[in-house]
């Protein structure tokens, strides 16, 4: 049987562009994996790695103009939203070049003998070292920051590991365009084009994360697919790390106070959020609990007011606008449901953005109203009307994970009058990420960003965005009473490298005590 075609597809028209590529046989992903695997030792050297994913950067910013233009006739993101997301891409490869170079990732303990101690310590010196080659899907919705050279891939180079990423397909071309670019990049310093596979093809993408030499996974996507993925990591005769983005709410609460201060603003910044990049933002406010009375009344009018205005819009392809306007009309056809602006098809090719609204008390307990509950990818949202905080509470308490949950607070509240405090308290269980009068579309790239949360959010308690996103790719290794002459420079007492560590119990920073 031939191999299935994968074609390069027009969401504004469902059109096919170009055939890019073939699917790959179980052959190809086994070669594509072994090449990986081969690629290791060319990665050892933290220099070379760091040189590597600066090059990696500036080798795309100076293809901006191609791979924007393709990504673009994939997508229907437009020129300007897709050159923020290839600045911020590049931004990421650098950033995480400097945390090569810096070296704290690594993690090194130095701990010498100690007869004294109960039980005595031997020599040990503990520091962290990579998985081995990951695989790496693609999202949807981010063909830069969340692909082919995204936050995953980018982390795990930095951490030394090999990468074979299953390329959605969605944006086929692109991909292949990113990969041979970082391809360039690697050649410029000695390493190998295997340190970099692409595949195509769902069964492709099972083949890889069976397979033997791959030693972890990373994952932006349904919850369906991840979950099947993620199972398929533990039943493998040697489970794997499977970080897994799989889907969230991201409810937002306001306070009644908070609407009645600047129900106006809350209203268009909420009506912002939700619609942009037509909805496709995993980070989208999905859910928001508005109080009953004027306040929250003037906060809906404001709502409806700012999403009339806003434009219809193209989605990734042509099955999700479908999913979406079944979705939609699915969920007001149910009862006490309203839609102030009606979303759905916008045109054959197009969706238009609207939200729902239900009393909050449909939704404090089991029943018709649940699939409320669950994220509805496009540019809608649901606005539930609670009577009291005990409402809001109990819909709260049938949350599952999320990435993020925001409150919006009145300004003595934000000041620490009020429950500002316990809605923080309440929020802090649901989600990765808690915001305070902001919106949480919008992922900073910076060392203190978690972009993870509870299942099904993710699949582990890690980020994948920010500087700790490297930790998935690595595992601690402690050696005891292992001769320096045989240490990697790394655990050497005399620092060669000038690592942050800490020694005998001290904080150090290369060869200062802190």
């Amino acid at each position: 049987m031939a191999a299935a075609p994968v074609w390069s597809v027009d969401p504004r028209t469902g059109k096919q562009r170009e055939q890019v590529a073939v699917e790959a046989t179980a052959q190809e992903v086994d070669a594509a994996v072994r090449a990986a695997h081969a690629a290791r030792a060319a990665l050892a050297d933290r220099a070379v790695r760091a040189a590597f994913l600066r090059t990696a950067a500036d080798e795309l910013e100076a293809a901006k103009e191609g791979l924007v233009e393709v990504a673009d006739a994939e997508t229907a993101l437009g020129p300007v939203r897709l050159g923020g997301e290839l600045a911020r891409t590049c931004y990421q490869l650098r950033a995480f070049a400097k945390i090569v170079d810096e070296g704290e990732y690594l993690g090194v303990v130095i701990d010498h003998p100690d007869d004294t101690a109960t039980p005595p310590i031997p020599d040990l010196r503990r520091y962290k070292v990579p998985l081995g080659v990951v695989a790496v899907y693609s999202a949807s919705n981010f063909p830069f920051a969340f692909s082919v050279a995204g936050g995953d891939t980018a982390s795990a180079l930095a951490a030394g590991c090999p990468v074979v990423v299953k390329a959605h397909p969605d944006h086929p071309a692109l991909s292949e365009l990113v990969a041979a670019v970082l391809r360039r990049a690697a050649a410029a310093h000695g390493i190998p084009d295997g340190v970099l596979g692409l595949v195509h093809g769902f069964e492709a993408g099972v083949e890889l994360i069976e397979h033997p030499l791959v030693s972890a996974a990373g994952f932006t996507g349904s919850i369906r697919g991840g979950r099947a993925l993620f199972d398929a990591a533990a039943a493998r005769p040697v489970p794997i790390p499977f970080h897994g983005e799989l889907g969230s709410l991201n409810p937002v609460v306001v306070t009644e106070a908070a609407a009645a201060e600047r129900a106006e603003a809350i209203g268009t910044g909420l009506a912002g959020s939700m619609t942009l990049g037509v909805g496709q933002f995993c980070v989208k406010p999905g859910l928001v609990l508005v109080p009953s009375g004027a306040a929250g009344d003037g906060l809906v009018k404001s709502l409806t007011d700012a999403v009339s205005a806003t434009d219809a819009g193209v989605l990734l392809d042509h099955r999700m606008r479908d999913n979406f306007v079944a979705g939609v009309a699915e969920r007001a056809a149910l009862p006490d449901v309203e839609a102030p602006v009606t979303p759905g098809a916008g045109g054959e090719h197009s969706v238009s953005p609207g939200f729902l609204t239900v009393p909050a008390a449909k939704l404090a307990a089991e029943g018709e109203h649940d699939l409320l509950l669950e994220e509805c990818f496009g540019p809608v949202t649901v606005v539930a009307r609670y009577q009291d905080e005990t409402e809001a509470k109990a819909v709260l308490s049938r949350l599952p994970g999320n990435l993020t949950a925001t409150v919006q607070l009145s300004e003595a509240e934000a000041a620490g009058e009020g429950r500002g405090t316990e809605i923080l308290a309440e929020l802090t269980p649901l989600a990765g990420r808690v915001l305070v009068n902001g919106w949480p579309t919008g992922v900073a790239v910076a060392p203190a960003q978690h972009h993870g949360g509870p299942y099904p959010a993710t699949t582990s308690t890690s980020t994948s965005v920010g500087g700790t996103a490297i930790e998935r790719w690595l595992r601690p290794v402690a050696y005891q009473n292992a001769p320096e002459a045989l240490l990697p420079p790394e655990l050497r007492d005399d620092n060669p490298l000038g690592l942050p560590r800490r020694f005998n119990g001290r904080l150090e920073r290369g060869d200062q005590a802190v």
